[in-house]
């Protein structure tokens, strides 16, 4: 899975890094070199990079607390397991515990990846000081038994095609007895394809508002989206969900893409004082919850339909490299969860015996 092409700026600085900004003498700090990190080498989206930044600023304050000072040399392997058990033991004013295992492992993954860039441009003199740190064991879970059900799917697909016939009309049956107008910026065959977009790919939400018109592929049926961390991964999609992304791009996009003049795939209505082109992940949610509430489906969410997606496939190859390829899932272990029996499952099975 490829990352899509750094901006020039950004492989600039990487590659003058060393002669021009790695902080030496009285500056070599971690947090100058923290500063220096997230300046030079993260390009993710800016709520990662948000996170990074709390999760190594933990360290950092870690540090200044148990050594009195935050000078690199300082920071050890003894130093990087301390921190570790540290984040384990810390308990909340109520008792219960401020971060479970999966937080701390995240935590430990983010200062791991940045010991090993500081260490490879200026060695620590007791080695890379998180290198046999290991992470926590947890278990790999996934709430897969949250994904819809091949009834709720249908419900939902066919709330959506509804949607071109009732969806955003004015429910004044007073003013308007034979004909109720349709509000000037919704856009029914957008909400319907965002739908069927999210349940025949599997594709995250996040996924959605970041697509391209040019990252549809129609003749293959593959749409490439771009995932966390600015990896791109493609997703087949059935002939019916293409169907109806190809309806709204020639429906509605081509006067919102020329107010807007964006590739951006979804838009939002030109005729909407706060739209600014791109959908937020809050708007997908808004639309799938209209959607659901006409098709009479409550509890599920966008990322239901990934679930359900997960279990067809599963249900369809008994094959967990199909699930990874069409989810994307960079570790195995997640696709594996669809290979689980799920309690409804096995409640079905147990009350079909003769």
């Amino acid at each position: 899975m490829p990352k899509r092409p750094l901006p020039a700026l950004q492989t600039t600085q990487r590659n003058n890094f060393l002669t021009v900004t790695a902080p030496t003498g009285e500056r070599d700090t971690v947090g100058n070199w923290l500063s220096a990190y997230l300046e030079c080498e993260v390009t993710t989206a800016p709520s990662s990079q948000a996170v990074q930044r709390r999760d190594l600023m933990l360290f950092r304050t870690y540090m200044l607390t148990a050594e009195g000072t935050e000078e690199r040399a300082r920071w050890s392997p003894r130093l990087t397991k301390s921190f570790q058990s540290g984040l384990r033991a810390g308990l909340k004013d109520d008792g219960t515990r401020r971060w479970s295992d999966v937080t701390v492992n995240r935590i430990i993954a983010h200062l791991k990846t940045f010991a090993k860039w500081v260490h490879k441009l200026a060695p620590f003199p007791l080695g890379e000081p998180t290198a046999k740190v290991k992470g926590l064991a947890v278990p790999c879970s996934l709430q897969v038994e949250r994904a819809i059900t091949a009834p709720e799917r249908r419900r939902l697909l066919d709330a959506a095609d509804v949607l071109v016939e009732i969806g955003g009309r004015s429910k004044d049956r007073t003013r308007h007895k034979d004909s109720r107008p349709r509000r000037a910026s919704y856009r029914p065959y957008r909400n319907r394809a965002i739908l069927y977009l999210l349940i025949e790919t599997g594709m995250r939400r996040a996924a959605v508002t970041t697509l391209r018109l040019a990252d549809i592929d129609p003749r293959r049926r593959i749409v490439t989206a771009e995932e966390k961390g600015g990896v791109t991964h493609g997703y087949h999609i059935s002939q019916e969900g293409l169907a109806a992304v190809l309806k709204y791009v020639e429906m509605e996009r081509p006067d919102d893409a020329a107010h807007f003049g964006s590739p951006l795939l979804f838009l939002t209505a030109r005729e909407n004082p706060h739209g600014r082109g791109a959908l937020s992940p809050c708007s997908v949610n808004e639309i799938w919850n209209e959607i659901a509430a006409t098709a009479g489906v409550a509890g599920r969410t966008p990322h239901s339909a990934r679930h359900a997606m997960g279990l067809h496939i599963m249900e369809k190859t008994g094959n967990v490299a199909a699930v990874q390829r069409q989810l994307g899932h960079r570790n195995p272990a997640y696709s594996m969860q669809y290979a689980r029996v799920t309690a409804e499952t096995m409640r079905n099975v147990l009350d079909d015996r003769e």
